[in-house]
């Protein structure tokens, strides 16, 4: 009896054990099938054409342009009925230079990238569709979205374009060196004096050349207008023109006469270092110690770290002694959506920009890339909360955007001839390290300034 009891349970056991493997097999098999399935529906979508195509310019280049392409691909593997074509476009101005020659055709791309200050051009333009449009049909929740950011693409309650490769300025320090001369390499310096003060300990000279600047500044307008802004002050009048059509600079005014005074007085006293307008001079004068201190993107951190043979600080922008800083506006660019296409074309284009503002994706962006989190919940993800804990120094840049208050100074000017007046500016820099009366040089730049947008008024008209 008691054989015949365990044959019967080997039995029962063998027959079990068949039917799990069996089962598993099943399983498995029917998640291939699935697989299969869904490839093969893909596939069956793209050849019947019923796929919906959005041709997406952008200025991305480099790693950058990697990352870029690396979400569209995983997008267009989620969306079989969209299929996303990133075209690259060179610069920003080469690709706002090209958009305008093919706005408001039938060649006209879906989505263009353009930089923020090519704004007030864009929405003048005629040549595209507010994504307002689609927020209001979506009930799409910007709130959930990064205010300081958002507010620049937004012009009386309607939100333009959306956000993509947003930055801000920071100062960049060589910690190494403030140790060095005895000043406090985790206390940065906040104010203009305190900066000058900080510079003149951290030049080091030979005779009368100067092996080591303290502080420099590349030769860009986007760093002049943001030591403006954080004292309050406006680009143009009508308040940044965000009250009206703008008619004139404002920049020659008290906030920048106090930018172009502080500037001089380093320049005078030979602890200022001029390395031009080339982002990678300046980046590498700094790793090659020429210049203790300076002003960059809250992009380009990271890469600094990774590359200087010294320890490197990150604080926020200095500000005037006798002003309270309001804090930065953005810069970087957004995506604008083309007017006069398709509908269908349209929405899977929007359903494109949703997903990029996903906490993933932004996740992925803003540690791969150095840019913004547009999605503030992006940095809870664990591979951002992972990168802080080798790079800090990116937490820093993120509490001066959200320490910004958010005002019409800080929403950043709109003004259609930007990249002209950007122009002036930098002409004025180039003018006072040689020697020009700061008045007299940020004067001639608003005056310039000001012929551009009387220039454009008139063709506009």
């Amino acid at each position: 009896m008691r054989q015949t009891l365990s044959m019967w349970l080997l039995a029962m056991f063998i027959l079990v054990l068949g039917a799990c493997s069996n089962g598993d097999a099943k399983q498995e098999e029917g998640d291939a099938a699935s697989k299969e399935e869904t490839t093969e529906q893909t596939e069956e979508t793209k050849e019947d054409g019923e796929v919906t195509e959005v041709v997406f310019w952008h200025a991305m280049g480099g790693d950058t342009q990697v990352t870029l392409e690396e979400i569209v691909e995983e997008f267009n593997k989620e969306n079989p009925g969209i299929e996303v074509n990133p075209q690259y476009q060179g610069t920003y101005d080469e690709s706002i230079t090209k958009f305008r020659s093919v706005g408001g055709s039938k060649d006209a791309p879906t989505i263009v990238q353009t930089y923020e200050i090519g704004t007030k051009y864009m929405i003048d333009s005629g040549f595209v569709e507010p994504v307002q449009t689609f927020i209001d049909e979506d009930n799409y929740d910007i709130s959930q979205l990064e205010e300081n950011i958002i507010n620049y693409y937004t012009v009386d309650d309607t939100m333009y374009s959306m956000p993509f490769n947003s930055s801000t300025p920071v100062l960049i320090y060589n910690k190494d060196a403030f140790a060095e001369v005895g000043l406090e390499a985790d206390k940065p310096p906040r104010t203009f004096n305190e900066i000058k003060e900080a510079a003149e300990k951290l030049t080091k000279k030979d005779g009368e050349n100067v092996e080591r600047a303290g502080f420099s500044m590349l030769n860009n307008g986007w760093f002049f207008e943001q030591l403006v802004y954080t004292q309050g002050g406006y680009y143009v009048d009508q308040e940044n023109g965000r009250s009206g059509e703008p008619t004139k600079a404002t920049f020659n005014g008290e906030e920048g006469q106090r930018v172009f005074n502080w500037l001089n007085e380093m320049n005078e006293a030979g602890t200022y270092g001029n390395f031009g307008s080339n982002w990678d001079d300046i980046r590498a004068a700094f790793q090659a110690e020429k210049t203790a201190m300076y002003l960059d993107s809250s992009a380009g951190v990271r890469g600094i770290v990774d590359n200087a043979p010294f320890e490197v600080g990150v604080a926020y922008i200095p500000h005037p002694d006798e002003v309270d800083p309001q804090g930065v506006a953005i810069g970087g660019a957004s995506l604008w959506m083309s007017s006069g296409i398709e509908k269908a074309e349209q929405e899977a284009a929007w359903e494109f920009m949703k997903y990029l503002q996903t906490p993933e994706v932004q996740a992925k962006w803003h540690v791969e890339t150095g840019y913004f989190a547009i999605n503030p919940t992006a940095y809870d993800e664990q591979i951002v909360q992972k990168e802080y804990e080798k790079y800090p120094q990116l937490k820093v840049t993120v509490n001066q955007l959200q320490d910004t208050t958010s005002t019409k100074a800080t929403q950043g000017a709109l003004i259609s001839v930007f990249p002209e007046s950007r122009k002036q500016v930098v002409t004025a820099l180039e003018k006072l390290y040689e020697g020009e009366d700061p008045q007299a040089a940020l004067d001639e730049a608003a005056k310039q300034t000001d012929r551009a947008i009387e220039v454009a008024e008139r063709s506009n008209k």
